[in-house]
């Protein structure tokens, strides 16, 4: 497993997550990316959102 600053963490696949409602879901990639902000619209797996950061007006 290999934690990322500011990105997922990576896990070496296939891989079982059972997340906190009991929910099991499953990935048969080499390398799963598993999302660690809760931003992702394929959580728990990490589709990137986390790279999208709104700019505020004094940027």
């Amino acid at each position: 497993m290999t934690v990322t600053p500011d990105g997922p963490i990576l896990i070496e696949g296939p891989v079982e997550l059972v997340l906190a409602d009991g929910t099991a879901v499953e990935s048969d990639r080499f390398v799963v990316a598993v999302c660690a902000c809760r931003r992702s619209r394929r959580y728990p797996f990490c589709d990137t959102s986390h790279r999208k950061r709104v700019r505020t007006p004094l940027e």
